[in-house]
């Protein structure tokens, strides 16, 4: 079998018109691929990007490029021509019309960030929803429909497919007050929390036995994080809580109107999903340019080799944040010798290929925000102290079938810690009767946007079924620090 190769004729066509300095590009990009150091496409991104911007590699001490973008400037300064091959990818001079729900909770610095994403010249529709604010490229909240063949992965976020998953038990609601301890040991026993945590035992790993587990390098090589920390949460606002669920005559199928017991929790793809996160990210940005205002907002073009990549990783992804919520909700029920009678979840941070109402295919990415089509079930949650509902979605074409993930924040962490007194998180926690394990400051109840002011920002998205009262809560221990 022939080995793959970096050819002149790929330098060349990056740019270099020089022979000598083709050799040189030749020498240490096969070198790189030979010692497996990193993939083709990731090296000729990287010198795609060199060539366009060799000052930054050039100040690198003892970086795998430094003595590339030495002779690029050197080239350079000699009037030797290497073309940029990266042209920026300028934003669209008009901004087009989004629907803001609940504009009145929402902070300029979310708006701001959407006006820029639905400039991009892929983008097709927006939409924010009342829990948005700032993040990373694209708001928490923001919902961005771009053309079909093309996927932002900032605008998915780091944590991909983090996911709500509720299980309903035929117990009712006051076994949380009947069998607290009981209740909060089993808690403490099947789950895991905190960035480098992992499960000592599966109840079912078969999601690994799946080949798309070896498609890719990268995905090979976060297999095995991955399967130590199947069945485990993160930090920041990631839970798994008991909590009274109170459902509506006729709301759910096969569950029927009264107060029950419930399991819901929290979390996403673990340190696999953060890694392809990573990876293609910094791939995206150092393949496709933007102003600086919207450099995290770098695409990928599904027609490419590494677009394809991300789109396997990312599904996988999404596969395995479903298999961590199972595991964990399976272990609980085999303790408590029951099945539930319902189980309810759902994505977001994720993309899905879609159509828009008028037909027009494209790549719709849900940061932060709930999908909700017609008839489609989500559960949006509130704060440890408030209530969660479960929800119907109502197909609304304007917000691109979507509702908002939660509450949102009021606030930074930073401005948490400095700004919210420990004993009136106490007080609040008393006063709902909630036992609490875990968590610090940044994630107390007042740090959050009122939820019922939320959901009725958004009341022509979806319908309430059920609400959730949370009453054991379960997060990372206080010296955790957010993965996101």
């Amino acid at each position: 079998m022939e080995k793959e190769k970096i050819t002149n004729s790929e330098i060349s066509d990056l740019g270099v018109e020089d022979l000598d300095t083709i050799i040189l590009f030749s020498r240490v990009a096969n070198g790189l691929l030979k010692h497996k150091v990193m993939n083709k496409q990731q090296i000729l991104a990287e010198l795609e990007a060199l060539i366009a911007e060799p000052e930054p590699y050039a100040l690198k001490r003892g970086g795998k490029f430094k003595n590339l973008a030495e002779k690029v400037l050197e080239l350079r300064q000699q009037g030797q021509l290497i073309k940029p091959q990266r042209p920026i990818n300028e934003l669209k001079k008009e901004i087009a019309d989004f629907p803001v729900y609940g504009i009145e909770h929402i902070e300029a610095g979310a708006l701001n960030q959407m006006r820029t994403a639905i400039q991009l010249p892929i983008a097709v529709a927006g939409a924010l929803m009342p829990d948005a604010h700032q993040g990373y490229g694209l708001p928490i909240g923001g919902v961005l429909a771009t053309t079909a063949n093309t996927i932002i992965p900032y605008a998915v976020g780091v944590d991909i497919a983090c996911r709500m998953c509720l299980s309903i038990f035929e117990l009712p609601a006051h076994t949380v007050d009947d069998k607290t301890d009981d209740l909060k040991s089993i808690l403490l026993k099947n789950t895991h929390f905190g960035m480098g945590s992992e499960s000592k035992w599966h109840d079912d790993d078969s999601l690994f036995e799946k080949p798309d587990w070896k498609a890719t390098k990268q995905i090979r090589t976060l297999r095995d994080k991955a399967y130590k920390q199947l069945g485990t949460s993160g930090t920041g606002n990631h839970f798994v809580e008991w909590g009274e669920l109170t459902v509506q005559g006729g709301a759910l199928e096969g569950v029927p109107a009264g107060n029950y017991l419930a399991l819901l929790s929290h979390s996403g793809s673990r340190g696999f999903g953060a890694g392809i996160a990573g990876y293609y990210s910094d791939l995206a940005m150092k393949k496709t340019k933007l102003p600086p205002e919207a450099k995290h907002l770098a695409w990928l073009d599904l027609d490419s080799n590494e677009g394809q990549e991300y789109w396997i990783a990312m599904n996988l992804a999404g596969d395995y944040a479903s298999a961590n919520h199972h595991e964990i909700h399976n272990k609980i029920a085999k303790a408590m010798q029951l099945q539930p009678l319902l189980r309810i979840e759902n994505h977001h941070n994720f993309a899905w290929q879609e159509r828009l109402a008028d037909g027009t295919p494209v790549m719709v990415h849900r940061k932060g925000a709930t999908p909700a089509g017609n008839g489609v079930l989500g559960i949006i949650p509130g704060s440890m102290s408030t209530p969660g509902f479960v929800v119907r979605g109502k197909g609304n074409a304007q917000s691109i079938n979507s509702a908002s993930h939660g509450a949102g924040r009021l606030m930074s962490r930073n401005a948490a810690f400095k700004t919210i007194k420990r004993d009136l998180v106490t007080a609040e926690l008393l006063e709902k009767k909630i036992t609490l394990v875990g968590a610090d400051l940044d994630e107390a109840p007042m740090v959050y946007k009122n939820i019922h002011a939320v959901m009725e920002a958004q009341h022509n998205l979806v319908d309430v079924l059920a609400k959730f009262q949370p009453r054991i809560v379960r997060m990372a221990d206080a010296k955790e620090r957010p993965e996101d």
